[in-house]
Parts: C-alpha cells; structure tokens; sequence
C-alpha cells in the first residue's frame, strides 16, 4: 500500500512539474530558463517520492520492475486524466 501511494503522490508531483507551468499564473511572461527551473523545482519531490516507491516496492513489498513500471504508467494516464479535466479544463476527444 506505501509502495501504491507513493507512485499516485509521485505522479502529481510530475504532472504538475511538466504540464502545471501551462497554466501557472505567476509564470505568465517569465523566461523560458526561469519556467525550467521552477519545472525542475516540482519534480525534485517527485523523485523523493518516486525512488523510494520503486526500491520499496521491488525490495520489500513483492514487485517485479515490469510491475512496478506498469502500474507507474498506470497512475500517470489517471493523474494525467484529472489533471486535465481540473486545470487545463479540456475533456478526452480524437
């Protein structure tokens, strides 16, 4: 269960480090350098949360990496999902 909550929080973090700046006010006509850095800034705690999923995960709590990976992308394309729908206010369409 640690292992799941982890990857689900580590993902947010991600989402948000690649898509939140689209929509970030404060961002808004800032450089392309300060954008990266601020992008950077969110994903570091993404990789706080995300190592320490997989180590736990594949050491501790049973997972094969193809598990692992596979429930990863899992969560990415559901925190994806939301995220799009709540912040970027676009809907699933071809």
């Amino acid at each position: 269960m640690k292992t799941v909550l982890l990857l689900i929080c580590s993902n947010i973090f991600m989402t948000l480090a690649w898509y939140g700046h689209l929509k970030f006010k404060f961002l808004e006509g800032r450089s392309m350098l300060t954008v990266i850095l601020v992008s950077w800034g969110i994903a570091f705690f993404e990789y706080c949360l995300m190592v320490p999923a997989n180590r736990g995960g594949y050491f501790n709590g049973g997972f094969t990496g193809y598990q692992l990976k596979i429930f990863q992308e899992w969560v990415t394309l559901a925190v994806f999902v939301g995220f799009a729908w709540v912040v970027l206010n676009e809907r699933m369409a071809w």
